[in-house]
């Protein structure tokens, strides 16, 4: 009798993009033309010429960085059905780590929400657990937490019992049409009869019996002179907590205000560890950042989709997708410091040096708690705590979440979640690529998860700058993807992938000065693009038409709007000049040693009213957006007056300029805004000042 062979978890799929690949191959080959162009004429110009070299280098090596990054795009799809069939008694146990820091900036009912969308995940609740960290120490969060607790109960059986698909009661309630949330016996009186009783249960909060996940809450301690390496921090204090109270073999992560949106999430995160041939090839699963109510055409361009799509899945092809900070299944060993070749050897984990750990070097690596690394030990082997009485566990628990516990420690080094930068997802995940490991990207139908994206100018570009401070502090560090590459296992074009993004904030300073290149050309009656009558001009347009019609392609591919992309260009200039601008400030101050970087929240919003509308604050974080408003108005009335003296029409200087004022129109409409919706006085004084000293050292240095 011929055995049977077990259909697969997951399957990967390699995507054929022909005519990307071509296009990318032609966009290369006219950047470099241009730069041999240059080169070849340098003798025959000056400043602005030699500056324009510079920028388009700077912009070519970014293109080859893109190239080789999303040149081999991979799918996956998986098949949870199949898991009850194979391994639903043994399905591993999950700990869920939700994380907020600031009820104003976070407010508790987007928290509660993602929680109790957790509690009610499609998966024996015998097995997971969820931990809720409140940074902020707030009564209002915790309070919230225990009246949740107390809905929970009833709300998770409802959602079950009905295979509610939307399992947020904010999103199902919100909802005038539940079709698409429910199943086939949703139209029964008794649905009817239960789902007004929950909706009355959702404001009156009473709740009953019933078997849930572990809930628990906590606020780790925080002391003014100890630093406490902000969202960081928090998840290494979870890491311990959970360790010795349930210590699950895998370990979920998600923002306080990303909902489950697909009750089936874990299980597709299962079909990739329990499907895997070999441990090896998934430290972490990493779903991506997707948002409900969306703003029509994306305003903001900050909705990640044409990023996820292209970008992303080229990364996967490679070592596997970035950790994310939020939507992210790991394998609770990893964490530990555990490397692909160590697999199942506590003695070596830590490192490849073999020989025997002795509790000395035990304590200094997880700290002095012996339940703490029994636990570790435990978890190298997959074995999970599951306690009858939780309360057995506090008084270690609360040792592992003092502030001074890590002092001498590896912890925020070698292991758990690295410290150092802002940004610590994209580290802590550099860090276990460099070990050897590999992570997988996983897209389910519909989305695993979904949040809400900033609104608004300030929240938006505060965002971008925290992301360009901390993935800058991690390239100019000695944890960066080349040293990784070099001494450790990340793959070549990994690395390459790395410095990509790593390079976000330093593309401001190219950007910046490209901006102001055709101001200071018809200032100072120079140029720096060719002539109208040279013919080098002709690869400058087909440049321009090209990579144009590329991204556009992009956007429409994924169904997305003609606007939506504009809106994405535009804002990435503005974004770029802005806040990477001081993203970068931010690094060098800290280089210097004259102030450190601070973690900055973003607000999360479910609603607002100027929602789309681009709004302003008094954040230096504004000037040089309208500096470059400004200086580009000054300059074009300047090349009509030059015009009128008879002098040569720069054309394709104007243009440029025109361009560069058509994509800060939102800055352009600020100049006679109120409130918000206008640039305050203080900015554009800022920015009056310095555009009169530019013009004025352009005046001189021409006259000279």
């Amino acid at each position: 009798m011929a055995d049977t062979v077990s259909p697969p978890l997951y399957q990967k799929f390699s995507r054929k993009n022909h005519i990307h690949r071509a296009l990318d191959i032609c966009i290369l080959f006219l950047l470099t033309s241009l730069i041999f162009y240059r080169l070849l004429t340098l003798k025959n110009h000056g400043f602005a010429w030699l500056l324009a070299l510079l920028c388009e280098s700077w912009f070519t090596f970014v293109w080859v960085l893109t190239v080789s990054t999303k040149w081999n795009p991979v799918d996956y799809k998986t098949y949870p059905e199949r898991l009850p069939q194979r391994v639903e008694k043994f399905l591993p146990a999950v700990d869920m780590f939700v994380t907020t820091a600031d009820p104003v900036l976070e407010p508790p009912i987007i928290t509660m929400n993602t929680v109790i969308s957790l509690l009610a995940v499609d998966y024996p609740a015998n097995k997971l657990a969820c931990y809720l960290s409140d940074d902020g120490c707030s009564p209002l969060t915790f309070y919230s937490l225990l009246e949740t607790s107390k809905f929970a109960k009833l709300w998770v059986p409802f959602c079950k019992k009905y295979n509610i698909q939307v399992r947020a009661p904010f999103r199902y309630f919100s909802s005038t049409d539940h079709k698409p949330m429910l199943s086939s016996d949703a139209s029964s009186l008794e649905f009817q009869q239960e789902w007004k009783k929950m909706k009355i249960m959702w404001e009156n909060k009473e709740g009953v019996s019933n078997g849930l996940p572990h809930l628990i809450y906590v606020s780790r301690e925080k002391r003014p002179n100890h630093p406490h390496h902000y969202k960081a921090g928090a998840m290494n204090v979870l890491t311990r907590v959970s360790g010795l109270i349930t210590n699950a073999p895998f370990m979920l992560n998600v923002d306080c205000d990303m909902f489950v949106n697909n009750p089936q999430i874990v299980r597709h995160a299962m079909c990739f560890f329990l499907g895997s041939k070999n441990e090896g090839d998934t430290a972490f699963v990493q779903t991506p950042q997707i948002f409900y109510d969306g703003l029509k055409d994306d305003p903001f361009g900050n909705q990640l989709v044409v990023l996820y799509e292209y970008m992303g899945r080229g990364i996967v092809g490679l070592q596997g997708p970035f950790y994310g900070g939020t939507g992210c299944f790991r394998r609770r060993k990893v964490i530990y410091g555990l490397c692909p070749n160590d697999i199942g050897d506590f003695a070596k984990f830590l490192t490849p040096v073999t020989g025997n750990l002795d509790d000395k070097e035990l304590l200094n690596i997880f700290g002095n708690s012996k339940e703490f690394i029994t636990s570790a030990a435990n978890a190298l082997e997959e074995k999970t705590n599951r306690p009858n009485d939780l309360s057995d566990s506090m008084e270690a628990a609360y040792h592992v979440a003092a502030c001074g516990y890590e002092y001498g420690t590896a912890w925020g080094k070698q292991v758990g979640w690295q410290y150092g930068s802002t940004t610590e997802d994209v580290l802590t995940g550099l860090k276990i690529h460099g070990r050897g490991w590999r992570s997988v990207y996983c897209k389910p139908d519909p989305p695993a998860f979904l949040g809400c994206a900033p609104s608004g100018g300030p929240t938006s570009m505060t965002q971008q700058k925290r992301w360009a401070t901390g993935l800058l502090e991690i390239l100019v560090s000695k944890r960066n993807p080349i040293f990784a590459t070099i001494f450790g296992k990340l793959q070549l074009r990994q690395c390459l992938a790395y410095l990509w993004i790593f390079l976000w904030g330093l593309r401001s300073i190219p950007e910046l000065c490209y901006m102001v290149l055709p101001a200071y050309c018809i200032i100072t009656n120079s140029n720096f693009l060719p002539k109208v009558n040279d013919p080098a001009i002709h690869g400058y347009i087909a440049l321009l038409i090209i990579y144009n019609t590329y991204t556009l392609l992009e956007y429409l591919q994924t169904g997305l709007s003609i606007r939506a992309w504009w809106n994405k260009q535009r804002m990435a200039i503005i974004t770029s000049t802005g806040a990477w601008l001081f993203g970068v400030l931010s690094v060098i101050l800290k280089i210097l040693g004259i102030s450190d970087t601070v973690f900055e929240v973003t607000q999360k919003e479910q609603s607002t009213s100027d929602a789309g509308r681009f709004t302003f604050d008094g954040s230096p974080i504004f000037v040089p957006g309208t500096t470059l408003l400004l200086l580009h108005l000054a300059s074009l009335v300047m090349g009509l007056f030059s015009i009128r003296d008879g002098k040569g029409l720069p054309f394709g200087e104007m243009s440029f300029s025109l361009l560069v004022l058509i994509c800060f129109w939102p800055f352009l409409k600020g100049l006679f805004g109120r409130g918000k919706y206008g640039i305050p006085l203080s900015t554009i004084c800022k920015s009056v000042i310095i555009v009169s000293s530019f013009v004025y050292l352009c005046k001189h240095s021409s006259m000279g």
